[in-house]
């Protein structure tokens, strides 16, 4: 079955015991990948995309089309009143900040719902320990949080408590980041949406959406958020966009957002495209299959290693709300072995062997697995982790699930060699 790789015995037979596991849930999967596609290809076709909208621009970019189109395909395909595409969104972090800073205001308040943020929105929020110069907390916004439950639900009694009309931000991380929480789905993020329009009617909802963006068949911005911003080398940039950020909601609270990208008074008006339009398009076009492909890797990685002993999450069975599974690998050896034999499997630089080091925006030592042809991009089949406890993997990504199977092998094979597994 793979003639090309030398995976032992003892895997091919774990491998093809998860597989038959994995099947019932791959179809599920397909049956929401099958929809999302639908829904795109009308995003496409409501939006009247033609090739003319592939022609990048240059200097303030005025008049250009395709930017505007791609605005529209997004607003469409997340049912949101309007989006803004650009691709020199850096990353997610980037694209969040300028969200937050677009919509808060000095003296204005912004409360988290999911616990601590992910490690590199805290220095942008300017958390104890974190207090980077430029930060909301700077600028006269402040910030509290909501811890949560001992098994890492949401707090929502504690959200009725605490909610009021002092906060002009509520603040939902959608995934997990570096925790071991469940990621949450649309419909907890609808009972959070409902909870603070009730506390606080004039609060914004806001969500980050990273690594969730199709993996159902509904948007957060349906059941409640005002607005939520990701990254396109995440899963909405389907593999094929090679940077960027989208932010998609309400139009007044957009326009606001694009203020913040550009200038008061311009927003969204300026921005050349440099001849990037034609990718951005091919990438959303793709996102709702490879998102669907990475979900496929995911359910084959929780059932291959449960299968050979490691505690997972989520399990194979359950069911996603984002494309992360994480893999508890116990000590630090066995999780840089899984790095390494998860970066033999990438298409590019797959004789590079990770090792840890400091990474900017952590507070620890990083592992990271990604031979990807986009640096970075966490939709492409990657592995990373801070060298801390619990020593687990968080791993994502797979532009289509055959080559994500043979990297999960290849981990495991890596692992069996060093007897770690």
């Amino acid at each position: 079955m793979f003639p090309y790789f030398n995976i032992d015995t003892k895997l091919l037979e774990a491998s093809e015991k998860a597989e038959t596991r994995a099947q019932p849930y791959f179809q599920k999967i397909e049956e929401v990948q099958r929809y999302n596609q639908q829904k795109m290809l009308a995003a496409f076709t409501r939006a009247g995309v033609s090739e003319s909208h592939f022609v990048g621009s240059t200097g303030y970019g005025y008049g250009d089309r395709g930017r505007d189109v791609l605005d529209q395909v997004y607003a469409y395909a997340f049912e949101a009143e309007d989006a803004l595409v650009r691709h020199n969104f850096v990353s997610g972090t980037h694209t969040l900040t300028v969200a937050l800073f677009g919509m808060l205001r000095p003296g204005d308040k912004m409360l988290c719902v999911t616990g601590t943020p992910y490690d590199t929105i805290q220095g942008v929020i300017g958390l104890p320990g974190r207090e980077e110069s430029g930060s909301l907390k700077e600028f006269g916004i402040s910030y509290e949080q909501i811890d949560l439950l001992p098994d890492g639900t949401p707090d929502y009694e504690e959200m009725e408590r605490r909610i009021s009309p002092e906060f002009r931000m509520i603040y939902i991380q959608r995934s997990r980041g570096y925790s071991l929480r469940p990621s949450l789905f649309v419909r907890e993020i609808e009972r959070i949406a409902e909870i603070a329009k009730r506390k606080a009617p004039e609060c914004i909802v806001m969500v980050d959406n990273c690594y969730g963006e199709f993996v159902e068949r509904d948007e957060p911005l349906t059941h409640g958020a005002d607005i939520m911003a990701g990254s396109l080398i995440k899963n909405p940039g389907g593999g094929i966009a090679p940077t960027g950020g989208y932010i998609a909601g309400r139009k007044d609270l957009v326009e606001l957002c694009s203020y913040r990208l550009t200038t008061p008074g311009t927003g969204r008006e300026i921005g050349c495209t440099l001849g990037n339009n034609r990718e951005l398009f091919l990438g959303a076009f793709h996102a709702p299959h490879v998102t669907g492909e990475a979900l496929k890797t995911a359910v084959f990685a929780s059932a291959l290693f449960s299968e050979l002993g490691f505690d997972v999450t989520p399990r194979f069975d359950e069911p996603r709300a984002d494309i992360i599974q994480v893999v508890m690998l116990r000590e630090k050896a066995a999780l840089v072995a899984f790095c390494k034999g998860v970066q033999k499997g990438a298409p590019v630089d797959s004789f590079v062997v990770p090792e840890p080091s400091p990474m900017p925006g952590y507070d620890s030592d990083v592992i990271m697995a990604a031979g990807a042809f986009t640096l970075g991009a966490s939709i492409e089949l990657s592995a990373d982790a801070p060298l801390r406890e619990p020593y687990a993997a968080w791993m994502q990504g797979g532009l289509n699930y055959h080559s994500g199977q043979l990297g999960m092998l290849l981990a495991a094979q890596e692992m069996l060699e060093e007897k770690l597994v």
